[in-house]
């Protein structure tokens, strides 16, 4: 096993890369760093001709707990070599980019950018601890990773809008009654099950494998663009507001928010 950056990763013989999120006493929440180490992960890994299928999981015993709200203390970044505006655009970019089989083996929690990254993924299989959750209501942003298509893609747009505008929190059992996992197993097997799986699917030409990701995507392709492109400017609007600060700052005084305050008659 090797190590780059927040990022681990293991090829095995049998073509399946296992790429773990690899910040656990972050609950593995995402900073430029990851954003970047899973970039260049998924990028090497469609290039490799030894990589069939990936399995993304997380350590620690959570999958993440979305973007790491204490990285945005300081100076902005400088502008990036790669032209991309931020790593988590590079990031995203390589999502959807990458053309094998993508597999997320989902336990503890999956919040934010950890619930909408296993929404973009291919097959998802969650353990028994899963507490999933779309946050942006409660920070006063909107979604991200294109998930404001891919959830109703996935789910449907009722049950999409419901989550979405409530932020509840989402169980294992609710996760696969929606269509937002394809099954559930104890925590202690669902790594073991999606790379099982994986190994199922490996078997197969990567030829094939790519051929049939392309055709299954092709009707979404232009959703998933249009909705990055929504996301963004209403993120760009709203990151920085009354109401995002107030967010963030009761997250961080661990208390809930008041955005009462905020309303007008």
């Amino acid at each position: 096993m090797t190590e780059d950056s927040c990022v681990l990763r293991e090829l095995d013989e049998d073509g399946v890369l296992l790429a773990t999120l690899n910040r656990p006493k972050k609950k593995n929440a995402f900073h430029d760093p990851q954003w970047d180490a899973l970039a260049e992960c998924l990028d090497q890994a469609r290039e490799d001709p030894a990589v069939a299928v990936v399995v993304l999981t997380g350590a620690g015993g959570n999958f993440s707990s979305g973007v790491d709200l204490s990285a945005f203390v300081g100076e902005r970044p400088p502008p990036r070599a790669d032209g991309k505006p931020s790593a988590y655009h590079a990031c995203v970019d390589s999502v959807f980019d990458f053309d094998k089989p993508l597999l997320a083996a989902v336990r503890g929690v999956a919040v934010g950018g950890g619930c909408t990254l296993a929404v973009a993924s291919d097959i998802v299989y969650v353990g028994d601890s899963l507490r999933m959750r779309l946050p942006f209501a409660n920070l006063g942003l909107v979604p991200e990773i294109a998930s404001s298509y891919t959830l109703q893609a996935a789910i449907g747009r009722q049950r999409a809008n419901e989550l979405m505008f409530t932020a509840e929190w989402i169980d294992a059992d609710r996760a696969v009654e929606m269509g937002l996992a394809a099954r559930r197993y104890p925590d202690d097997r669902v790594l073991d099950e999606t790379l099982s799986k994986a190994r199922e699917i490996a078997q197969w030409p990567v030829s094939a494998l790519r051929g049939i990701k392309q055709t299954m995507q092709v009707a979404h392709r232009q959703g998933i663009e249009t909705a990055r492109k929504a996301e963004d400017e209403a993120m760009n609007r709203l990151a920085g507001s009354p109401e995002n600060i107030e967010a963030v700052t009761a997250f961080m005084q661990k208390r809930e928010p008041d955005f009462k305050q905020f309303r007008k008659r």
